[in-house]
């Protein structure tokens, strides 16, 4: 007696499971397949190669200016390409242009939201960019009329389904670069709002997003909670390189002065240093003393020195080449959670949840 045909809808589904199931695998054992041909490339650690390198001198670096306006932790920053002002923004919906030499604020703007998480400054030094649990990114033109109501003219630019976790623009004041907790980053035109590009490829929130150094960059890298590092192409929306060695999330990432590779700070109390052209993780920069998280990286501008901003308040300045730490800064009365180089390199600022900013030279 033939047995009863089963339902083809359940034989549908345990093929679907047994497909998926195979496809898994299979791709388990492609990515184990590259991993061991990236390892037959691996040679010598960066630090091997840089033993005959001077060692670096001392260096005091001490607070030079400290910001105090904010009601609230400090969760961004950005430089002017002018090399003096700075916006920052805050978990108190606050928006503040500084002027980092005199230390006066020179434009505030509240929010219609709290934690605001993002914040850039434009090219051109004209308008200012930042969005958090809005789930958008709005962008301010900045003018010289200390009166001028900023609010009034604000253009809401990208639009998000989670909070935005990063926004910088590109070498234009007409375009602007989002990364989301939605797990996607987007490219926008600031004067239509329109969507010109997303990237599809983290498999959990996006948190930090750095474009490449060069005039005609058409890269960026992104990190985020699925401990990935990848690298994308703006105009195809397609991701060209993918890193994967971090254990937590990655909280930052900033790409080498010359574009050749890139940084990443990750909760795993760890920063590291990927190449682009290797395609691989070349060093490591962590002591078994730290155990705090990297909230923050960014270079010098030589790119000799590689700064951390740590959630137990303070920031260690690592050598990139040798790998060892030159140095360690207090004065931060909680964790930093944001620090920039100034675009010519003579010093740097850190933001903190201590609500200040201070600048370090």
């Amino acid at each position: 007696m033939r047995s009863p045909p089963i339902p083809e809808m359940a034989t549908q589904e345990v093929q679907l499971n047994e497909t998926l199931a195979h496809l898994k695998t299979e791709s388990d054992t492609l990515k184990t397949k590259l991993e061991e041909e990236r390892a037959k490339l691996h040679d010598v650690e960066l630090h091997q190669v840089a033993e005959k390198v001077e060692a670096l001198g001392q260096f005091v670096m001490k607070t030079r200016r400290t910001l105090k306006g904010h009601g609230n932790k400090v969760l961004c920053m950005d430089w002017c390409k002018d090399k003096r002002r700075i916006v920052s923004s805050s978990q108190d919906g606050k928006v503040i242009v500084w002027d980092a030499f005199t230390t006066n604020k020179e434009h505030a703007v509240t929010m219609p939201c709290t934690w605001v998480m993002a914040c850039a400054y434009a090219p051109s030094g004209c308008a200012v960019a930042c969005g958090g649990l809005d789930n958008k990114c709005s962008v301010y033109p900045l003018s010289l009329d200390k009166n001028e109501n900023l609010a009034a003219k604000k253009k809401s630019v990208a639009m998000h389904t989670n909070y935005l976790s990063a926004c910088c623009f590109t070498n234009s004041d007409m375009q602007i670069l989002t990364s989301s907790g939605d797990g996607t980053c987007a490219l926008w035109d600031v004067e239509s709002g329109q969507l010109l590009q997303s990237f599809h490829g983290h498999a959990a929130d996006v948190l930090c997003l750095d474009l490449a150094p060069s005039e005609t960059a058409n890269t960026f890298v992104s990190g985020g909670c699925d401990k990935k590092a990848n690298v994308w192409d703006m105009r195809s929306g397609q991701c060209i390189q993918s890193f994967e060695t971090h254990e937590s999330d990655i909280n930052s990432v900033r790409y080498y002065p010359s574009g050749d590779a890139f940084a990443s700070g990750s909760d795993d109390a760890t920063c590291r240093l990927y190449d682009l052209r290797a395609d691989r993780e070349v060093a490591i920069y962590s002591k078994e003393s730290i155990i705090f998280g990297v909230s923050s990286v960014d270079f010098s501008l030589s790119g000799r020195l590689l700064f951390g901003g740590y959630n137990d308040y303070t920031i260690n300045v690592w050598d990139v080449l040798k790998g060892t730490r030159v140095s360690i800064l207090f004065g931060h009365e909680n964790r930093v959670s944001t620090l920039r180089v100034s675009p010519d390199g003579t010093a740097f600022c850190t933001g903190s949840w201590d609500h200040t900013l201070r600048i370090w030279a």
